[in-house]
């Protein structure tokens, strides 16, 4: 039952990245990418947590560990970017 759970956890999480994925390509403006991308991280982040605990395996969850540090640093310089173009006058 349990394995069965995981499995569909998988499954949706990976739904829900594709649907992150739609709104990253399509999103109108920067601000709405730079959301896609940071709930794509968690997702991702989530998926790899499931993963480890189906198989077993605690190398997963560290390399979600520093997937989510390394994910965390991304968003700080993208919005830092942003913030700087905005301050400019520049359109997104």
């Amino acid at each position: 039952m349990t394995s069965l759970l995981l499995q569909y956890m998988q499954w949706f999480l990976i739904v829900c990245a594709v649907v992150c994925i739609i709104r990253l390509l399509l999103g109108p403006t920067a601000a709405d990418r730079l959301v896609a991308l940071n709930i794509l991280s968690g997702v991702a982040l989530a998926f790899l947590v499931v993963r480890g605990v189906a198989q077993e395996r605690v190398l997963y969850l560290d390399v979600a560990l520093v997937y989510d540090i390394f994910g965390f640093l991304g968003f700080l310089a993208i919005a830092r970017f942003l913030k700087d173009r905005i301050s400019d006058g520049e359109e997104m």
